[in-house]
């Protein structure tokens, strides 16, 4: 793996705390995910499943995990299986997990390969009375595809019809939104690699470079300090691209006088960072872009504060709400009459600011969470307010990454320019240079 090696206790303890919310007399069982088929005999690159990946730091395909903490049979209240390496498999694959490799990443004393499995899982089920399967329960998450989670599970059932089960994902959810110091630390290495290409790219950028150049130099970085890459497809969004929220095709070619809206974020060891930085092409703001620009950087440090311990996400999305009526207001972009004559199902804000404020963030870009869950110590959110002004061609969209502590939110990005004085300053600084 491009990463360090990552301490096994903080696998050891995501089990535990795994464990501790099971039912009595029940197995939990965890897949791998597939190599998904790109075209022809290629595949696309192996992406661990993050729940697997949570529970157990094992990083490549045809992995299982089981977890029996009431087992009554000695040494198996963990156990792995793992693809039994060949000369074949070595010559083709290279190098794959021994078992003494695998215990050691995972933690887990009990490792088998997976040729092993059918027997042995078999026992373990029959002492088994209820069963936990994990499939993918994200409230976004739709596909005709049926998964490896999916399939076993389907398997199981038909095989062990007089089982009760039950799904894994409401504890992993309430588990997920809860970091560990491990894993804000791992969030931190994605986010220093972020800022390193936000540098890169501040450096690069004058009128006449093309957005996938941008990307390419994000890209370059990313894998230059050991990033899995990407965490989610990048949006380099420069002139009336900006004004497209999900934009990803960084086509265009960046013209004077414009905007560049980068929505990327490095992958780590797994783990996300997500930041958003709008610049100017030519690095100066023109005047009216600096006052929208300032605009949403008030609203993200304001939002960010709300960022404690028991607010609910229904609250502060409301209250968002309101600062960026305050700043639309400002613009001139909205009137007191439109607010007076809005519809409550859709503000007046809305037509400028059409997304929400926040989501979660660790293993996943939109981590596992419940939007009814009250902010809680240890949560890693974003915040990333916008103003998307199509007649203008500016959109403006900044995002950092807050940790919720009892003593008051944590800017996790802080480190990565944003004030408009400084991305000018660091632009013109190259400029000069």
């Amino acid at each position: 793996m491009r990463y360090d090696p990552i301490n096994p206790e903080l696998f050891r303890l995501n089990r535990k705390r795994f464990t501790q919310k099971m039912v009595p007399d029940s197995i939990a069982i965890f897949h791998s995910n597939d190599l998904m088929p790109r075209n022809g005999d290629t595949f696309f690159p192996f992406r661990q499943n993050s729940d697997l990946f949570y529970l157990s730091g094992l990083d490549q395909p045809e992995t299982i995990i089981t977890l029996f903490p009431d087992c009554i049979k000695e040494g198996f209240h963990e156990v792995a299986f793992i693809k039994r390496a060949d000369e074949i498999s070595r010559l083709w694959e290279g190098h794959l997990y021994s078992k003494e490799e695998a215990s050691q990443i995972s933690g887990i004393q009990k490792i088998y390969w997976l040729d092993e499995m059918p027997i042995i899982l078999n026992e373990l089920v029959l002492l088994a009375k209820r069963i936990y399967l994990n499939t993918n329960e994200h409230e976004h998450y739709h596909t005709e595809i049926a998964d490896r989670n999916i399939r076993k599970a389907r398997e199981m059932m038909q095989k062990y019809p007089l089982h009760k089960y039950h799904r894994a994902q409401p504890i992993l959810k309430k588990l997920a939104m809860i970091k560990s110091h491990d894993e804000i630390e791992l969030i931190q290495k994605a986010i220093a690699i972020t800022n390193h290409a936000f540098h890169r790219v501040l450096r690069f950028l004058s009128p006449g470079v093309f957005e996938y150049e941008l990307e390419a130099e994000i890209s370059h970085e990313f894998i230059l300090r050991r990033a899995n890459g990407h965490a989610y497809a990048p949006i380099i969004a420069s002139g009336p691209n900006n004004c497209i929220l999900h934009y990803d095709k960084n086509t265009r070619q960046c013209q004077e006088g414009e905007l560049v809206l980068m929505d990327f974020g490095a992958e780590y060891a797994n783990y996300a960072a997500d930041c958003t930085r709008t610049i100017p092409v030519n690095g100066q703001f023109s005047e009216r872009q600096r006052e929208v620009y300032e605009s949403v950087l008030r609203v993200l440090k304001s939002a960010s504060q709300l960022l404690v311990p028991g607010t609910s996400m229904d609250e502060y999305q409301s209250e968002v709400g309101k600062l960026m009526e305050t700043e639309l207001l400002q613009l001139g972009l909205i009137s007191q009459k439109d607010i007076l004559q809005q519809n409550p199902d859709f503000p007046a804000f809305k037509k400028y600011f059409m997304h929400s404020i926040s989501h979660h963030l660790g293993r996943d870009v939109h981590d596992l969470s419940s939007r009814y869950a009250p902010l809680q110590a240890g949560m890693v959110l974003t915040v990333e307010p916008g103003i998307y002004i199509r007649e203008e061609q500016i959109g403006i969209r900044l995002e950092n990454i807050v940790l919720v502590t009892d003593e008051g939110p944590v800017d996790l990005t802080s480190n990565i320019p944003i004030e408009a004085e400084e991305i000018e300053s660091l632009m013109g600084a190259e400029v000069l240079g």
